[in-house]
């Protein structure tokens, strides 16, 4: 099954069910009006959504009208909590040899960090940003949305509470990153909004491709119409439940809960690229002892999707152009 949200008469939108092919959508409304509000009631909403969602792919469902993911907004545009982790250890390594950092880790769990989670923004639509000497810089994830997760659940239990998938864009600044991080606590002006994929898809929309807590597919990324990228999702080192289960280890966590699984990297990555701007000047530094790779600059077009074994977009690409903040 396939959500998305559409504008509505709030700032939470209103929901619709997507069909396979992202050709089509249904308003689902009648059901739940909001994406939260369905994971909020998931027990109760999901079986009519799946219901809904298979009369749409039959052709058989009446209101249908065609789907556009340049009018889509994030499937959530506010939640109560937005987590990010670092699940893809490759990418921190490398950094940390290119830099000669020293970052202290712990084996049963990856960095986090707590985020901003009231202004995600939809796939289509252009992002300001103030200064090109801010480092504007990308993250291609992939990201759970969870239903009420309760405190000291296991990793089984908690992979139960995944209830939809997409994928995001973790914009960084990176001019003020590491600033940031030598104060303590989080980041602020280091990570502004974040884009989401129009739409939010059930795990076994995935397939075969969702197995072991982890995403098997290949996240493709471009900059400006060219391949930037296409790391794979199962050389993630934390599969998702063992994250969520420490992070509940002394907390409930709320429906509408969203997990990132940090910037996707893989250690061939000589082959697929990465999904980040940050990781491939460290890679220069690695390869050719010096930066090759320049941060983002105005009016640069970047493009992230994710295409299931059947070929088809899982969740409909993200597609933006980073323009110049004017007041």
């Amino acid at each position: 099954m396939k959500l998305a949200t559409l504008p509505g008469s709030t700032r939470d939108g209103r929901l619709v069910v997507v069909s396979r092919d992202l050709k089509t959508a249904v308003d689902a409304t009648g059901i739940a009006a909001t994406m939260l509000e369905a994971i909020e009631n998931w027990s109760t909403v999901e079986q009519p959504l799946r219901e809904l969602s298979d009369k749409l792919n039959a052709g058989q469902v009446t209101g249908s009208f065609a789907f556009d993911t340049a009018q889509a907004l994030a499937p959530l545009p506010r939640c109560h909590q937005f987590i990010d982790a670092s699940a893809f250890l490759n990418h921190g390594d490398i950094m940390e040899r290119a830099f000669n950092l020293t970052v202290k880790k712990d084996p049963n769990a990856p960095i986090l960090v707590q985020r901003q989670s009231d202004d995600f923004m939809g796939p289509c639509v252009d992002y300001p940003f103030p200064s090109e000497a801010d480092n504007c810089d990308f993250e291609g994830e992939f990201a759970a949305i969870l239903d009420d997760t309760p405190m000291g659940c296991t990793p089984a239990q908690a992979m139960s509470h995944i209830k939809l998938i997409t994928i995001l864009n973790d914009v960084s600044m990176r001019a003020h990153l590491f600033r940031e991080l030598s104060m303590g606590f989080g980041f602020i002006l280091a990570k502004p909004a974040t884009v989401f994929a129009a739409v939010a898809v059930t795990p076994d929309e995935l397939g075969a491709a969702w197995r072991d807590g982890r995403i098997h597919l290949d996240l493709t990324v471009t900059r400006n119409g060219e391949h930037f990228g296409h790391p794979n999702g199962g050389q993630m080192d934390f599969p998702f439940g063992n994250i969520i289960s420490h992070i509940a280890y002394n907390r409930n966590l709320k429906a509408g809960a969203i997990l990132g699984t940090g910037t996707v990297s893989n250690k061939n990555w000589h082959e697929v690229g990465s999904a980040c701007l940050a990781e491939r000047r460290a890679l220069d530094i690695l390869e050719f002892g010096e930066v090759r790779t320049d941060f983002l600059r105005f009016g640069e077009k970047l493009r992230f999707e994710v295409f299931g074994e059947d070929g088809q977009s899982v969740f409909g690409a993200i597609e933006q152009t980073m323009v110049e903040f004017k007041r």
